[in-house]
């Protein structure tokens, strides 16, 4: 049982001397929201809850952790990380319709379900990876985030460091796409895996275009290449025409609409965003079913430390092919709470036997980057 006796929530902001570009704008900085449970007995869990983009919504989130969910958590025990995913999401449907803020209630539900789930395996004195069935704890990183602008100096530093993949944020217009994508090709040679993003960037003629003109980069996959909401006729076009496989997963939440997903034959690489949705209780099933249905779970996260280190045990937990996501910009919101789990094995994110999440965030290294 988990009883606990207080929540705090805390926002930071890292401001970025080169923003982040996306075909849907620029980020000026990354923000990051840590929600902090302690039981009644002393045990603390640590959770992160999705504010990506736009990051004025950050504080919001904090205010909605504070005010909405903080007494629903404190007003009973919880049996497990999943009950109590379950009563959050039930307790505040209503809210969510009412408000047209679904998407907000959901994240603070994900980052307060990873907090809940630190905290069960620090009870169980288990590592998350291994607690939830995995068998090892060493997962591959691949390097996300890389602009359009001069991507082959990140992307050097990123095969230096070992990184199994490169992945590029495309949706630019086609020349410069295909010159950035021709550019990380030649760095990296046949051996790298290397990904394109367009972030939703096409209308399905558009993306019909592009995928013929990245087919000669061998990519391993193209993600988002059209709208999450578009017609499932779109998807299967884009599907049928497309050369390389397709990939999608962070704009989708819930059991119904995975399962539509992976029981369609659309989706080769399916990307669920635990902080966003579902936290670790309700992403790990899905990963299993992704697994099991012959296609390929890569999490998606893009954020702070604590839901990196989240998503490495996620991915660890069901094994299976899939690699790691890791924002290769300059971030110490990420690096300074993941401890050794980027640099003890080149190319690889190790988690070690320590119970739960096992990284205690340093937060005295980031007061200066708080701002509530």
């Amino acid at each position: 049982m988990i009883n606990i006796s207080k929540l705090d929530v805390m926002v930071y902001r890292f401001p970025l001397a080169i923003p982040v570009q996306t075909s849907f704008g620029l980020m000026q900085e990354r923000p990051m929201v840590l929600v902090k449970l302690t039981t009644d007995d002393g045990i603390v869990g640590w959770g992160e809850i999705w504010c990506n983009f736009p990051n004025v919504g950050a504080e919001h989130r904090a205010h909605l952790t504070r005010d909405v969910f903080a007494p629903l958590v404190l007003s009973k025990n919880h049996a497990t990380p999943e009950a109590a995913f379950d009563f959050l999401t039930k307790a505040t449907w209503v809210l969510g319709l009412q408000t047209g803020e679904t998407g907000p209630l959901a994240q603070c539900i994900a980052g307060i379900e990873i907090a809940l789930s630190d905290i069960y395996g620090k009870q169980k004195a288990m590592p998350l990876w291994k607690l939830y069935g995995g068998k090892s704890g060493d997962v591959p990183v691949y390097a996300s985030g890389i602009n359009p602008t001069n991507p082959t100096d990140i992307a050097s530093k990123a095969l230096e460091l070992g990184y199994c993949g490169l992945k590029l944020k495309i949706g630019f217009g086609q020349k410069r796409d295909c010159e950035n994508l021709a550019a990380l090709r030649h760095l990296a040679g046949d051996k790298i895996c290397l990904m394109a993003d367009a972030n939703q960037a096409w209308q399905l003629d558009e993306a019909l275009v592009m995928s013929d003109a990245l087919a000669e980069f061998d990519l391993d996959w193209l993600e988002e290449p059209i709208a999450t909401d578009r017609p499932l006729q779109e998807w299967k076009s884009l599907k049928k025409a497309a050369s390389m496989p397709i990939a999608a997963g962070e704009n989708i939440s819930g059991e119904q609409d995975f399962d539509i997903v992976i029981n369609d034959n659309i989706l080769t690489v399916i990307q669920p965003d635990l902080a966003k949705w579902g936290g670790l209780s309700k992403t790990i099933p899905i990963a299993k079913n992704i697994i099991a249905a012959g296609k390929r779970y890569c999490p998606h996260y893009l954020g702070g430390g604590i839901g990196l280190v989240a998503s490495a045990h996620a991915l660890a937990a069901v094994g299976g092919d899939g690699i790691l996501e890791v924002d290769i910009n300059p971030n110490p919101l990420r690096t300074n709470l993941v401890g050794d789990m980027l640099t003890l094995v080149p190319g690889m994110a190790s988690l070690g036997s320590l119970p739960g999440l096992g990284y205690e965030p340093d937060l005295a290294t980031l007061k200066k980057y708080q701002v509530l």
